[in-house]
């Protein structure tokens, strides 16, 4: 009797040795870069209820699960979805519903596109974005002259690329109730000769915003739309988008309930009077594809339109500081009221007198907490007396490599020699913080990940300038720059445990690429394409 019952027991063993779990999909013959505590490759890996089961060899996992759905990607290389620490992804889709002004070689291409534009839309107001005088031979602003004898009935509001300033004509001036005797603190209306200009810096800009007509709902579903379909091509499954109101935030909930939406998103809610009262009381609200546990608050403006809040002026501006969009009263004000809750506090930081203001604001509110995670969005230019403070776990920098490339044309000549070692300093910031959250600024800059990859470990842009890089000693190494563009982004958010690898328990979201970019030359970064992305194991590109 005791022979027949183990041999029973030997054959139930077997039986049950030899049946496999069935998951729902198997990646197999990969190139893994799981991108875990350890950096470790893989092969293959199981996925089931949207999340990775488990993580090895081609072997080991074809011995132990079988699926509906196998891919063989054939040696290609696989890492965990990308995330854009900061853009702003509603923005990036609303404006394909405006003029595209990026990439204007001239104010006289400017005028052609708002032709073209207007002859096939015919809007009653007209918006467009992208414009960059640095860009152009003659780099100065641009005057409302030409838009005013061109368009003198239809009102224009043109937003410089980095969105802090804008181009208008004399319509949306009057629209606005804007006048040469207008003054607004934390920005600037220009004014040549006592007349307007059709600039506005910073805080007027807001005068404008409100004459400029709202997208309806239909709009506004397929601005979201059309911004996830370029994500997901571009192998992003999460995005940070830095800046929304309750209502956007509202339907972008809904739409991700519906299925419309499918990618993830951190949203860093407006710093306005009604989205702080209405949040504020409440705890974060969080679900598997949306976070909301953050403010957005702008500390200064930008470097090129001169906005940003320098400790010294301008060097190509005697007396001229920039401002703070908020006042450093207010900033605190602010800072203790979300020290008390479980939110983060996430500011625009540009000038090294704004990152100051900002980083002694965050010691301060923050005193006697740990690990608070409040982000310097930026950290752009930094006072060599400054940098010390990233020294804690209660702050950390989120930066955009590709506005180092960018601006480098130019930056020396807004900040001087010694300011500009102080710039664009990445590698500094992470030996000093020991992570770094990377992001784009899209559509402030191009979308593409890669662009972000090349610059940061290059350090030169689209056109490999310039050759041996920019200020080389803060490239940062191809595992760091992943690292910044999936775990420490995911960190960043507090995130770490559900996404920004691939491991077992996570969320399954994973990229296919049809080059290495980990090992391949740098000038073949940019040719690499995204062959495929997953969200939650399912194909969505």
């Amino acid at each position: 009797m005791t022979k027949k019952l183990l041999l029973l027991t030997l054959i139930i063993c077997a039986i049950s040795c030899s049946q496999k779990q069935t998951v729902d999909t198997i990646v197999i013959n990969a190139k893994v870069y799981t991108v875990d505590k350890n950096f470790s490759d893989a092969e293959a890996f199981a996925v089931k209820d949207g999340k990775f089961v488990e993580v090895g060899t081609t072997s080991d996992i074809l011995t132990k699960y079988e699926a509906e759905k196998t891919i063989d990607v054939n040696g290609k290389t696989v890492f965990p979805g990308f995330i854009d620490a900061h853009c702003h992804f509603y923005r990036l889709g609303t404006d394909k519903q405006s003029v595209d002004l990026v990439g204007t070689e001239s104010y006289e291409e400017v005028i052609q596109r708002i032709f073209e534009f207007q002859k096939e839309k015919n809007v009653p107001f007209i918006t467009g974005r992208g414009w960059d005088q640095n860009d152009w031979e003659v780099k100065e602003f641009p005057t409302k002259d030409r838009l005013d004898k061109l368009f003198p009935d239809t009102p224009i509001a043109l937003t410089r690329v980095d969105g802090h300033a804008y181009l208008v004509n004399q319509k949306a001036l009057d629209m606005a109730g804007i006048t040469a005797a207008t003054k607004i603190p934390g920005g600037e209306v220009q004014l040549k000769d006592g007349k307007l200009t059709g600039i506005l810096v910073d805080n007027p800009m807001d005068l404008i915003d409100k004459i400029i007509p709202q997208p309806n709902r239909a709009q506004q579903i397929q601005a979201l739309k059309d911004a996830q379909k370029e994500c997901f091509s571009y192998g992003l499954t999460t995005v940070n988008d830095a800046g929304l109101s309750k209502d956007v935030i509202n339907l972008i909930d809904s739409l991700q309930k519906a299925e419309t939406l499918k990618i993830r998103m951190y949203a860093m809610i407006s710093n306005t009077p009604e989205n702080v009262e209405y949040y504020i009381d409440k705890e974060p609200y969080k679900t598997d594809y949306l976070n909301v546990s953050s403010f957005k608050v702008y500390g200064d403006g930008a470097l090129g339109s001169r906005g940003a809040a320098l400790k010294e002026s301008y060097s190509d501006q005697e007396n001229h500081f920039g401002a703070m969009v908020t006042s450093p009263a207010e900033l605190s004000k602010l800072a203790e009221r979300i020290a008390k809750t479980n939110y983060q506090m996430n500011t625009h930081a540009i000038g090294d007198s704004a990152n100051y203001q900002v980083l002694k604001t965050y010691a301060k509110a923050l005193e006697g907490q740990r690990n608070r995670r409040w982000k310097i969005e930026h950290a752009q230019v930094i006072d060599e007396a400054d940098f010390d403070i990233f020294k804690n776990d209660n702050i950390f920098p989120s930066v955009q490599p590709t506005h180092a490339t960018s601006d480098m044309y130019w930056a020396g000549d807004r900040l001087g020699e010694t300011r500009e070692k102080g710039a664009y300093a990445y590698k500094r910031l992470l030996n000093l913080s020991g992570k770094l959250a990377l992001g784009t600024d899209f559509p402030v800059e191009y979308v593409s990940p890669f662009k972000t990859f090349y610059a940061a470990v290059a350090r030169k842009d689209s056109k490999h300038y310039p050759e041996g890089g920019y200020q080389m000693e803060n490239a940062l190494s191809r595992e760091e720059t992943l690292k910044g563009m999936t775990i420490w982004a995911a960190y960043s958010n507090f995130e770490e445990n559900e996404k920004g690898s691939i491991e077992t328990g996570k969320f399954a979201d994973f990229i296919v690429l049809d080059k290495n970019i980990m090992e391949i030359p740098e000038n073949d970064i940019f040719n690499t394409n995204v062959l495929q992305t997953f969200v939650a194991g399912k194909k969505v590109k």
